[in-house]
């Protein structure tokens, strides 16, 4: 009767036990879902791949309400995260234009609870309820109204032309209209107003902007090389507020593209590194340039390595220097390990 009894109890048993690894499996691929990668693997100076500890933050969570000068690569930039994540977490498609006023996920929609432990059946009491399962439960968060369509981030303001006032209407009678001249084949730069600001009278054409060859080094597909002259003075610490690295110079210096790419952002909207412009080289790799005193470049522009974009300076900072940063799928990296030895 009693070897009965026991058989009868691990029977029961075996029905709250056998879920749980299925649970902890399920747990286990619903975490590996919100990160692209846990470690990073930076090539070595001796050209072979060598895995260090992973540099990136934790996904933020909450929102971010978009201002203007924003871009979504300084957004995803400020927070540690791809841009191809806030993309998809928004449901934003490329060219990846937002508004201001406009509000960001910073995680993706749903979170996971963590399943309590499975109560354990004692001998000669009532048996427990069925063990509770891990719930997924929607991350649900009312759209806020299309804010209105002021000036697109990122996206050239389009500017109206002078609206005719009845005293213009009135003294077209009078005064004869002059012809109207053919315009221009387009060789100068078009010029936005500003506000309070004065339009130059005429336009200079504009100037490409000079190339210097130097030494460059092919990693992951992007031919590296130095963004300026100076010395290095800080080294790259995963940990710091700003993790890159910190190359001395003078007011004026030039800061160039360490790679070919295309401009993302341009301006000064990210505490911590003043004037700051980021380019991006492929979908996998970033590079930031802060603390400048002067940005030469706009976001949008393609620029080739080598090529001048910006002028040594030190907002943000207390001297004249460079910061200069390399992110890989979000994740900020040694740029010792792309540039080339010198």
């Amino acid at each position: 009767m009693k070897k009965q009894f026991r058989l009868g109890m691990l029977s029961g048993m075996s029905r709250y036990i056998q879920p749980l690894p299925a649970i902890a499996a399920s747990l286990l691929l619903a975490a590996c879902g919100t990160m692209r990668s846990s470690v990073v693997v930076e090539p070595a100076a001796g050209g072979y791949n060598q895995v260090v500890a992973p540099a990136r933050t934790p996904i933020p969570g909450g929102s971010y309400q978009v201002v203007k000068g924003d871009t979504l690569y300084s957004i995803a930039f400020r927070n540690g995260v791809d841009f191809r994540d806030l993309a998809q977490w928004n449901g934003i498609a490329a060219p990846y234009t937002i508004w201001p006023g406009q509000r960001l996920k910073l995680q993706p929609t749903g979170t996971v609870v963590t399943a309590p432990a499975a109560p354990v059946h004692i001998a000669g009491t009532a048996p427990p309820m069925a063990p509770p399962v891990a719930v997924v439960q929607p991350h649900t968060v009312a759209p806020p109204p299309p804010p209105a369509p002021t000036a697109p981030v990122f996206e050239p303001v389009q500017v109206p032309s002078a609206t005719s006032t009845t005293a213009n209407v009135a003294s077209a009678a009078t005064v004869p209209v002059k012809p109207v001249v053919p315009a221009v084949a387009a060789t100068t730069a078009a010029v936005v107003p500003v506000a309070g600001v004065s339009p130059p009278a005429t336009v200079p054409p504009p100037v490409a902007a000079p190339v210097v060859a130097g030494a460059s080094r092919a990693v992951s597909g992007v031919n590296w090389r130095w963004p300026a002259q100076g010395s290095l003075i800080k080294r790259f610490q995963s940990s710091d507020a700003t993790p890159g690295v910190e190359i001395a110079g003078n007011t004026g210096d030039s800061v160039r593209a360490a790679a070919d790419g295309v401009v993302v952002y341009s301006g000064n909207g990210l505490v911590g590194y003043g004037e700051l412009v980021i380019i991006k080289h492929n979908d996998s790799f970033l590079s930031a340039y802060g603390h400048n005193s002067k940005r030469l470049v706009k976001e949008g522009q393609r620029v080739s390595a080598g090529q001048e974009i910006a002028e040594m300076g030190s907002s943000g900072a207390t001297r004249s220097e460079l910061e200069f940063q390399i992110r890989k799928d979000g994740n900020p990296v040694d740029p010792l390990g792309y540039l080339p030895p010198r």
